[in-house]
């Protein structure tokens, strides 16, 4: 199946009721520029895993849309937005499979005391377990009318009126979750450690 853009099937109604949810992910390999980043780009067919001990985000907003991955029918995220946020104890991995078997390829950053921040961050997620604080939260205020948050990003076509919630800050810790695509005005990974091992499973990826 052809790649397509993230966000080039229009939300019309997600029916299901999100847990207010945040998440943070760093690009494998990858620096960010500072500045502003499109979020419109071809969504891989994998997902990978994050793990996070503390994140700290101040202006969330969180609304559905739809992805459609590369060789995948339309799957639908709950898409988490940060206009900024601080986190500690950053694991990524990702499983690709090669000629010689599966490899993973495994990030880790904001180790040993330092942090790594992010701006203007936006996670398409289906899965998120962590312990969370909400401060200041509105739930059910429409996607395209967020004053706390980043805004709807710029690639999705999320309904303006569409279910959505906002906050002034999060704090989240233990956090693990599963995602589709993120992307970042600004990523710092503070401490940046990438190593590729052989195989897969929790002794190699994040869990």
């Amino acid at each position: 199946m052809e790649s397509l853009v993230r966000g080039g099937t229009r939300w019309k109604r997600f029916a299901v009721v999100m847990v207010p949810s945040v998440a943070a992910t760093a690009a494998i390999g990858v620096a960010l520029a500072q500045g502003a980043l499109a979020a419109s780009f071809a969504v891989s067919g994998q997902q990978f895993k994050v793990t996070a001990k503390t994140l700290h985000g101040e202006g969330f907003e969180q609304y559905g849309n739809i992805d459609v991955p590369s060789g995948h029918g339309p799957v639908p995220v709950a898409v988490s937005a940060f206009k900024s946020a601080d986190i500690t104890g950053l694991c990524q991995s990702v499983v690709v499979p090669t000629p010689i078997g599966d490899v993973t390829l495994k990030l880790t950053a904001g180790n040993g005391g330092k942090t790594v921040e992010a701006k203007n961050l936006y996670i398409d997620l289906d899965q998120l377990d962590a312990d969370a604080t909400f401060n200041d939260i509105n739930i059910g205020v429409a996607a395209g009318q967020s004053t706390k948050g980043p805004g709807i990003g710029p690639g999705d076509k999320t309904d303006p009126g569409s279910f959505a919630q906002e906050a002034a800050s999060a704090d989240l810790t233990d956090v693990k979750q599963t995602a589709w695509a993120t992307s970042a005005g600004t990523f710092k990974l503070a401490g940046l450690s990438l190593r590729l091992h052989m195989g897969s499973g929790s002794k190699v990826e994040c869990y």
